[in-house]
């Protein structure tokens, strides 16, 4: 059995201690954890979808955060994946399938169709997901672009 809960206050400690499990997978120091935190509180309307076991162990979570997308004339919603992650002894039992769901779902419920999200560990998970990479779109971090329209 697990539970999934919304997060909007990224000083959650859950999400916390999920947050700096999946930062050290990766080997990545932050010198100011808190800093960090209270940036992602800070920055718009950031939500995570965290998800634990019966016990209360951390399996994941994904953080995500609606966007517009603008030029001089057009504006348009669309909704951005910005971190996730499932820890690896919950990985290829459904649990990421079900965080992006959850998300596509946030989205769809704002009214949002159009989803967007960067990878260079996963491209084969998201296109086996309906998300298309796009060469048109470019990241800061120089990673690849995948896009995803949602009804």
């Amino acid at each position: 059995m697990t539970k999934d809960c919304l997060i909007s206050d990224f000083t959650d400690p859950c999400f916390m201690n999920a947050f700096k499990l999946y930062f050290k997978e990766w080997d990545m120091q932050i010198k100011d954890w808190d800093g960090l935190f209270r940036e992602m509180n800070e920055s718009g309307e950031n939500r995570a979808w965290l998800r634990m076991d019966a016990d209360g162990q951390v399996i994941g979570f994904i953080q995500f955060t609606p966007l517009t997308m603008s030029s001089w004339f057009f504006e348009e919603k669309w909704g951005f994946i910005r971190e996730f992650w499932v820890k690896k002894s919950f990985r290829r039992h459904g649990h990421g399938a079900a965080l992006l769901a959850l998300a596509e779902q946030y989205f769809r419920d704002l009214g949002i169709q159009k989803l967007v999200l960067t990878t260079d560990t996963a491209p084969d998970y998201y296109r086996a997901r309906g998300y298309e990479k796009d060469d048109v779109i470019t990241a800061r971090n120089n990673d690849d672009v995948f896009v995803k329209r949602i009804q």
